[in-house]
């Protein structure tokens, strides 16, 4: 086991860049095409087999964390792929003359939607001209003259008929606008009353016979007048259509010839002309203003409208769909209405295209937590990738808010491949407990965070830089720029060997770092450039760090960075705000007295700490009884707390400092205050890596600095943090000057001598410690509590005997 911590060395507190080695001497001498992903190969070679497979349930899910320009990258390689792809056809909605109420849709290829749309309009504009100059023409009104002359002396001889045996049976028939009339005259004329009532009653029954027979002959003529009144409409009619489909029935056959190869709009197209010749009064009238006053309203000539409902005639190659709002009327469209006369009304022109409509045939792109926001987006999105069509359903209606009944406009067939955007966590949750998840999105295409630094990495992340500074009309960037760039990618990875994929991050340094050169009257950006950017960002943020540090500096918060301290000790701790992430030493203090509860931490027992935190704490019981009660039981009672903690307290990176204050405490020996340790610690005293490595000793360093260094101050920290350090040069170069020290152990053995000048110790053949030192200091302080608990248990047990025996009796006569 290793005994001595290693003092660092400054070389290896930070990986710096040296911009020499890259190559070149601005971003301009770099070239910039086919700059699209930088790393990612696993995530792209998923995305390439979604895209590839062509099955509507192998829809991909981009996981990924935030500001790695999953979206913009994700974007670009499906529209470069997507241009290659033939166009999807054009989709229209026209009036379903069977079923209004029902909406037929077509299909024609790309850009014949609007051709489509426009030859229908064309096509009544023309009628409306036209048929109303067929029905004024002389021809016209020759034949429909022949008609009614024809209808005339039929009708004419049917009345003549009649009239003639009305008159021989002694009756007049009298023919007026409310119908025929039949009654008794003579010479000519009515029998008045008089005359009647003088026929006697053998004249007045034969009359009666005559009347009821001429009634019948009657009726029997009105029946053949009313056919043939029947014939003439039905004549007259034919005589119109065959008059409007002689003068006009070329147009609607030179449409059909134009779209034969399409047999759905041919089909239209004669439901189209049928329902022109039914309503050709609608087209006898000319537009123009009418004889009365006020206006009269035209007939509606909507019915025969296309709406051109997803129109493909400038797209190129497929569709790429970005949706940033899903609710479900931007995702899937609806019906929309409008006004009138006091009431809502609506029709098939007024059915709107969403998202997946426009896409369809391409590509939709989603991000996840949008979707999820709109429950009924999401849901309807599975159910049109479980069905393979596309319905457009009033939402209010499907809720009840709406009791009128709207379109049901023709489902669409759906050929789309849907991809997510969002976090692992999400993508967890969805695949755990969402069953049609895993049906519908099969390929998990994972974002890393960051990239091992290998050359053709960097010549990647080089070219990104370059390409950005073209498409923004940015000013170059300098080599030195790009190495303090590599740096902070460094930085935000924190590690050494490793740059961030956080790319959104290090591209907005580069904006900002554009505006600071241009600020200094700069032609390229240079690393103190961007450095200003990094500081300025930082200064921006980091108000809460300034009023904490203010708090250290002005007593408020009790740290000590000098002399020693029994069972009391620097430990290290990271806030993270979202926008900002700093460290700030906490002090943490240690008690024990004779007991049974072992090891006990304030924080818990407060319910002010996390299950890691806890966790770690029950470790340092573990640690203590595999070490020092092999021979004995632990008849202690030990308070571990976070002083001057009123958050949260998770994690387990301060278990080492807690198990160095423990030993402190039970060695009564003190701890060196100028010194702050973070790591975890396992039940065998090895120190484990921690994260935020580089903030812990930042913060640290700022305190001390603010009461002046004196050579004497440090941190310690886990030796397999090494790869992780990028730390702030100014630290760098205080610990090059020997006024700050960064120490790495491997065991908790090496920092107990660090902090105390003590060795720890080992155990003896005989089970024992070596004498004077840390391990043998605490075990006789826990032999003497063993010790000092037995002697109690003796007395306690005692005193138990004594009451429970009985006094000598003695008995009187």
């Amino acid at each position: 086991m290793t005994t001595q911590a290693w003092e660092l060395k400054p070389e290896s507190l930070r990986a710096e860049c040296d911009p020499n080695t890259l190559g070149f001497e601005t971003t301009l001498d770099l070239p910039t095409d086919g700059v699209k992903v930088v790393a990612q190969e696993r995530a792209w070679r998923a995305l390439e087999f979604g895209l590839g497979i062509k099955d509507p349930e192998y829809n991909i899910f981009v996981a990924g964390p935030p500001l790695s320009r999953k979206t913009e990258m994700v974007r670009a390689y499906i529209q470069e792929l997507a241009a290659r792809e033939p166009s999807p056809p054009d989709y229209l909605y026209v009036h379903n003359f069977k079923e209004p109420e029902k909406p037929r849709s077509l299909t024609l290829p790309s850009g014949m939607g609007r051709g489509l749309k426009a030859d229908m309009e064309d096509l009544i504009t023309s009628l409306r001209q036209h048929i109303p100059e067929v029905f004024e023409s002389e021809e016209y009104a020759n034949r429909r003259e022949a008609l009614m002359r024809q209808f005339t002396q039929a009708r004419n001889a049917i009345l003549q008929e009649l009239d003639a045996k009305a008159t021989e049976e002694g009756f007049i028939l009298n023919i007026s606008q409310t119908g025929l009339m039949i009654f008794p005259g003579k010479d000519g004329k009515p029998l008045t009353e008089e005359e009647l009532k003088a026929l006697t009653e053998e004249e007045r029954e034969a009359l009666r016979q005559r009347s009821a027979i001429l009634h019948e002959q009657m009726n029997e003529a009105i029946r053949k007048i009313r056919r043939m009144e029947k014939e003439f409409a039905e004549a007259e009619k034919k005589l119109d259509q065959d008059m409007a489909l002689a003068a006009v029935g070329h147009y609607i056959e030179e449409l059909v010839d134009k779209y034969r190869l399409y047999p759905q709009v041919t089909e239209y197209l004669r439901e189209v002309e049928r329902e022109i010749l039914k309503n050709l009064d609608d087209f006898k009238k000319r537009p123009g203003p009418g004889p009365f006053p006020f206006p009269v309203p035209e007939p509606s000539f909507t019915q025969y409208q296309v709406n051109v409902f997803v129109d493909n005639s400038e797209t190129k190659g497929a569709p790429v769909i970005l949706e940033n709002n899903p609710n479900y009327s931007n995702l899937f469209g609806g019906v929309e209405r409008r006004a009138q006369f006091g009431a809502l009304v609506t029709d098939f022109t007024l059915i709107r295209a969403g998202a997946i409509h426009r896409a369809n045939g391409g590509y939709l792109i989603l991000h996840v937590i949008d979707l999820l926001r709109w429950f009924f987006s999401y849901e309807a999105l599975k159910r049109c990738l479980k069905e393979q069509v596309i319905k457009i359903e009033d939402l209010a209606e499907q809720l009840g808010f709406i009791a009128a009944r709207t379109l049901q406009p023709q489902p669409i067939p759906l050929k789309i491949k849907v991809i997510l955007l969002g976090d692992p966590y999400i993508y967890q949750l969805l695949y755990i407990y969402d069953e049609d998840f895993q049906k519908l999105f099969k390929v998990k295409a994972h974002l890393d965070s960051v990239m091992k630094e290998t050359p053709k990495h960097l010549d990647a992340f080089c070219r990104l830089v370059a390409s950005y500074c073209k498409e923004e009309k940015l000013m170059p960037v300098h080599k030195t720029g790009v190495a303090r760039l590599i740096e902070h990618a460094r930085e935000l990875a924190g590690r050494q060997e490793k740059l961030t994929l956080q790319l959104k991050e290090i591209l907005d340094v580069v904006k900002e770092a554009h505006h600071w050169a241009k600020t200094n009257a700069h032609e390229v950006i240079f690393g103190s450039d961007v450095e200003k950017a990094i500081r300025e960002k930082i200064h921006r943020c980091d108000l809460p760090e300034e009023k904490l540090q203010e708090f250290i500096e002005d007593g408020m918060l009790f740290i000590e960075t000098s002399g020693a301290v029994v069972g009391q000790i620097n430990g290290l701790s990271v806030y993270a705000l979202g926008d900002h992430t700093f460290g700030r030493p906490s002090r943490i203090t240690a008690t024990y007295s004779l007991g049974k509860e072992g090891v006990v931490a304030i924080d818990r027992e407060a319910q002010m700490a996390g299950n890691i935190h806890n966790k770690g704490v029950l470790i340092l019981a573990g640690f203590l009884k595999s070490r020092f009660a092999q021979d004995k039981p632990l008849t202690l009672s030990a308070s571990l707390t976070f002083e001057q903690s009123y958050g949260l307290v998770e994690g387990d990176s301060a278990s080492m400092a807690e198990l160095l204050t423990l030993l402190s405490v039970l060695a009564d020996v003190p701890l060196k205050q100028n010194l702050a340790i973070t790591g975890s610690v396992s039940q065998r005293g090895e120190a484990q890596p921690i994260g935020g490595v580089n903030w812990k000793i930042e913060g640290f360093y700022k305190v001390c600095k603010a009461r002046g260094l004196d050579g004497s101050h440090g941190v310690v920290i886990p030796r397999a943090n090494l790869k992780d350090l990028m730390l702030d040069k100014e630290v760098v170069e205080a610990v090059r000057q020997g006024k700050f020290h960064v120490y790495a152990v491997g065991h908790i053995d090496e920092a107990v001598e660090l902090f105390t000048g003590i060795p720890a110790g080992r155990r003896l053949p005989d089970g024992t410690w070596e004498p004077d030192t840390i391990n043998y200091k605490v075990d006789q302080t826990l032999r003497r509590l063993m010790e000092t608990a037995r002697e109690l248990m003796k007395e306690e047990e005692e005193k138990k005997g004594g009451a429970t025996s009985s006094p000598p009796c003695s008995c009187g006569q």
